[in-house]
């Protein structure tokens, strides 16, 4: 038979390290288990007998009981397992085959990486035999292969235990690296110097949820942001506009860069020097990492995979959402709210998994309407609240006069890891723009 056919057939598996993993724990039991009970698994093993013993083992450990080979026959034997173990003769054999007991680490390692090896032949299979169901629409096949792929590496992370020694160490070396960078910012800074200090930039795996009422200004907040990430500190930028075409966001970011009337670019009517602002914005937006998108009424399955391209192609570091509401499930008959709950919950483990932060816009239930919107006004579902790492909101008087710089602030009405409160920062009508306040 050709080697190669019986090699394609054959799963990888390594019998002899799954034995010596068993018979390093039945020679010393109490070290041994330590070293990988936090990741192994019975699933893990190839052969059955194998995880049915591991399987026998851990429960002896959660019972606080002690494992030689007469308790593991007797819990075998309890759980009517033990001719599926292979019987008596085979566990007192286990110990006939380990080299030494101190090297179960690096046994069980190398268990993981034929189980490893094993899922990605099962997962690819899947995909292969999904991609032939002509029922299915290609787009969702492609979220299916992506999520399953993306899972592998999860699946088999392994857990460790950190002293405080390690821990300091590695703190030391990134309060030195943020010395030597002159960054004082850990995450992406928003260009809101207030905001920064209280976030210490938006970081990664996160999901800032920024709320306001219609029209007050939440599109141009977002925009400020992107234009001080991607324009000024070239860091690469998604942006999911789901509600205004790219045209519209064009317009805009050179109206922010430019510090030229929107009015005047929408009209054509540019003064000389306006021309050469705008010409040299262009010029400074033609070399800036920015990505949109701008499909209405987007799919959560086409958002995720889209998103997942965008991190791999092309380096995007931080995306914006513009907005929740604006986002369709796959049942868009179901409850609002149980759609906002998924929605919510998808972008939360899109952050984690694409270790990026994910800015998301919300609107605010119409009660908020004139006052200072808090938690409880989050439109939809109260999961937002729940998944958000950061909520803010923003507030203004929008009935003032849309000309003259104006007052305005950010809320901060959530954060994980630090503290809250108010944020004054002011409104630019005339470019659509949002920055700090100075001090007074």
């Amino acid at each position: 038979m050709d080697q190669n056919i019986l090699k394609d057939t054959v799963p990888p598996k390594n019998i002899e390290a799954e034995q010596a993993v068993l018979g390093a724990l039945l020679l010393n039991w109490s070290e041994a288990i330590a070293d990988v009970v936090s990741y192994l698994r019975p699933d893990r093993f190839y052969s059955v007998q194998n995880q049915v013993i591991f399987d026998a083992m851990l429960k002896l450990y959660n019972l606080n009981k002690t494992c030689d080979s007469i308790t593991l026959v007797n819990q075998l034997t309890i759980d009517n397992n033990l001719e599926k173990a292979g019987g008596a003769a085979y566990i007192a054999s286990l110990t006939d085959t380990v080299p030494s007991s101190a090297n179960i680490d690096y046994y069980a390692n190398i268990v993981m990486d034929r189980a490893a090896r094993r899922d990605l032949i099962k997962v690819s299979a899947e995909i292969k035999s999904s991609a032939f169901d002509l029922q299915k629409e290609s787009n969702r096949l492609l979220d299916f292969a992506e999520q399953q792929i993306f899972s592998l590496a999860e699946r088999n992370e392994t857990s460790k235990i950190y002293d405080a020694k390690v821990i300091m160490m590695k703190e030391i070396e990134l309060v030195q690296a943020r010395c030597d960078s002159k960054n004082q910012f850990t995450g992406i800074p928003t260009g809101l110097p207030k905001l920064d200090i209280y976030t210490s930039g938006f970081q990664n795996s996160e999901l800032i949820i920024i709320g306001a009422r219609p029209s007050i200004g939440k599109t141009a907040l977002a925009l400020s942001m992107i234009q001080h990430i991607a324009c000024e500190k070239k860091i690469s930028c998604g942006f999911f506009s789901l509600e205004m075409p790219y045209e519209s966001i064009g317009m805009r970011l050179l109206a922010q860069e430019a510090r030229v009337s929107m009015q005047r670019i929408r009209s054509g009517m540019l003064r000389t020097e306006d021309i050469k602002k705008v010409q040299d914005a262009a010029g400074r937006w033609f070399h800036a990492p920015l990505y949109v998108v701008d499909t209405p009424n987007m799919r959560l399955l086409d958002l995720k995979a889209m998103a997942r391209r965008m991190v791999m192609n092309q380096g995007v570091k931080i995306i914006f959402i513009d907005y929740i509401g604006l986002i369709t499930t796959e049942d868009p008959t179901a409850p609002v709210f149980e759609q906002v709950s998924e929605i919510s919950k998808s972008l939360k483990a899109l952050a984690r998994e694409l270790a990026i932060p994910i800015v998301a816009l919300c609107q605010v239930a119409r009660d908020a309407e004139g006052q200072k919107p808090n938690l409880a006004q989050l439109r939809g579902s109260g999961s937002i609240e729940q998944d958000a790492d950061v909520v803010m909101f923003l507030h203004r008087d929008r009935l003032k006069e849309e000309v003259a710089a104006q007052d305005a602030e950010i809320i901060l009405a959530k954060q994980r890891n630090g503290a809250t409160g108010d944020i004054p920062i002011i409104f630019l009508p005339t470019y659509s723009k949002f920055e700090g306040k100075a001090e007074e």
